[in-house]
């Protein structure tokens, strides 16, 4: 494998971006329909959840370039990431994905480290990231861990039929 280059995203780059995030999210939606079964996820999760989390991904780059990059190998981009430096002076390490073909390649810990370095360098004290407990979201877990974060605050979500 090639030398990975992190950079600026261009306006170029969203459709890949958009496509990356759908297919990282689309194994978590997958394991949402199952456990909370259609009813509950459909009223949760309306139409084309895939479509709305790229929207959002997408948004957050065309609105906040300067907190989000991209990785690229060979010409192609493989992942993105992207951060929200706050005035309390914790950063947030926010929507992030990896390709799958470019998965366990050390991709994922790259960009959380130049996550880490971009929210140093902004003056940050303290860095978080959100994911989830389920079994879909165990890979970001483990990448998280990896490069040091603690789970301090774990959270669970309860549901049930009226």
């Amino acid at each position: 494998m090639s030398e990975s280059i992190i950079r600026s995203a261009r306006d170029e780059d969203i459709e890949r971006i958009r496509e990356i995030a759908k297919q990282a999210w689309a194994p978590i939606y997958a394991h949402f329909r199952e456990a909370m079964g259609e009813d509950l996820f459909a009223r949760e999760h309306a139409a084309a959840p895939l479509e709305r989390k790229a929207d959002s991904v997408e948004k957050h780059f065309r609105e906040r370039p300067d907190e989000g990059f991209v990785t690229e190998i060979d010409g192609e981009v493989v992942g993105f990431c992207t951060l929200m430096l706050r005035d309390s002076g914790v950063g947030v390490v926010g929507n992030n994905a990896v390709a799958p073909e470019a998965q366990g390649k050390g991709v994922g810990s790259a960009q959380y480290e130049e996550c880490l370095r971009r929210m140093r360098d902004a003056g940050m004290v303290y860095a978080t990231v959100h994911t989830g407990l389920d079994p879909s979201h165990a890979p970001a877990r483990r990448a998280y861990e990896k490069v040091g974060f603690e789970a301090i605050r774990p959270h669970i979500e309860y549901y049930m039929k009226l």
